[in-house]
């Protein structure tokens, strides 16, 4: 027997720059306090809590949660890479699911500082060291530079060249991105951008754009899930349901496969097939989606990898409309990684609160009329990809 998994709050703090945040706890407890409120409990009705971030020393969570109240309940800390907050989700709704606990939070954060993504412990083995020697063997003549610039630039360059379209591709979506944030508050960046804009920016990479990828950025998110006696026992009536979620990691042929997997396609394809089939739902059912767009190439692998359309069929899909309003679903209404911000440990928790206030019909101007089922992708280098699939309760 297993139980039904909801959400019953959720709740996240406004993504600002480095050093116009508040400190890590701060951001961390105003979060947990607001997912708490929104779920009607207090805080010692909750049975477990699971801490994502990737910039902290250890017992961070500790330290944050300590901010709301210390409960002497069990506080697990998470390191997942950019999909850290997903899988802290990932953990909660296990715990509940197989009736270990019957309330859990999840929680993420970050304090990020500028510039782009690099390794801090470079006197030992990296984990990249295996996405190092593929990208090498692949790619020898473009240049040095961060782990996700190398590997997302030439996944860009190399998407272009296998169904060749134009770069244009990965600039409509931001336009669309940035279009979508707009209407969130809770957004980093809240004024549109034209096309001419995002191609003529400075170059960070062959292949990319500044425009193209997401900045860095410090924030917080939390979710409290519950079974369903739990809902039923606080008068819980606003819940939405996870109906399935699937994990991956790399498969021993990842090694030698092509720069499309470096960056965690093969890890999303078999995700989501593993989601649809234990839902019974197919990508056509889904009505709003939450994906991770760290660059806009990988929202366009991405579209493929979930099964919104066929392999090179992401620039019909994108001409079309079909990843915004008034087409077949909509792609990232918060304004995604790209506009929202992406702080990591706290990302995949955002993704929940977004959708969740979809489905709930409470996401104000930005709202996807109707919207009933929701799909969720996180995606960590190194690797991990976790995709979620919520229903209206």
């Amino acid at each position: 027997m297993t139980n039904q998994v909801n959400v019953a709050g959720v709740n996240m703090v406004k993504f600002e720059k480095p050093g116009r945040n508040e400190p890590y706890e701060i951001m961390a407890s105003k979060a947990i306090k607001g997912a708490l409120n929104d779920a009607g409990i207090d805080l010692s009705e909750v049975q477990q809590a699971y801490a994502s971030y990737v910039y902290g020393d250890s017992t961070c969570g500790q330290t944050a949660l300590y901010q709301v109240g210390m409960t002497g309940i069990p506080i697990i800390n998470v390191n997942n890479n950019c999909s850290s907050g997903s899988t802290a989700l990932y953990l909660a709704r296990q715990a509940v699911e197989s009736g270990a606990a019957d309330c859990v939070l999840a929680f993420g954060f970050e304090e990020m500082q500028p510039g782009a993504l690099g390794e801090h412990w470079t006197d030992r083995t990296s984990p990249f060291q295996w996405v190092y020697n593929r990208f090498s063997q692949l790619n020898s003549e473009l240049p040095e530079g961060p782990v996700a610039l190398k590997v997302f630039g030439a996944t860009a360059l190399e998407y272009l060249e296998k169904y060749n379209v134009s770069p244009e591709i990965y600039g409509k979506v931001a336009v669309k991105t940035r279009k979508h944030a707009v209407n969130n508050p809770y957004s980093l960046f809240t004024e549109e951008i034209q096309l001419e804009d995002v191609m003529n920016s400075h170059v960070i990479y062959p292949g990319l754009t500044r425009l193209m990828a997401c900045p860095p950025t410090c924030g917080a998110a939390a979710v409290v899930v519950c079974s369903d006696s739990f809902a039923k026992n606080h008068n819980i009536h606003q819940a939405v349901k996870i109906v399935a979620q699937s994990m991956t990691t790399d498969l021993p042929n990842s090694i030698n496969e092509d720069n499309l997997h470096l960056v965690g396609y093969g890890m999303t394809a078999r995700a989501a097939k593993e989601v649809y089939q234990k839902a019974g739902i197919g990508p056509e059912d889904v009505n709003v989606i939450e994906l991770h767009d760290c660059f806009t190439p990988n929202e366009v692998i991405t579209y493929e990898g979930l099964g919104l359309c066929g392999e090179g069929e992401a620039e019909k899909l994108i001409k079309d409309g079909d990843n915004t309003y008034g087409g077949k679903c909509v792609v990232n209404p918060s304004g995604g990684l790209m506009s929202k911000g992406h702080p990591l440990g706290a990302t995949g928790l955002a993704q929940c609160t977004e959708l969740v206030w979809h489905l709930r019909g409470d996401a104000g101007n930005r709202q996807v009329e109707g919207a009933r089922i929701a799909l969720q992708h996180n995606l960590g280098l190194g690797g991990a990809c976790v995709v979620t699939l919520y229903q209206k309760g």
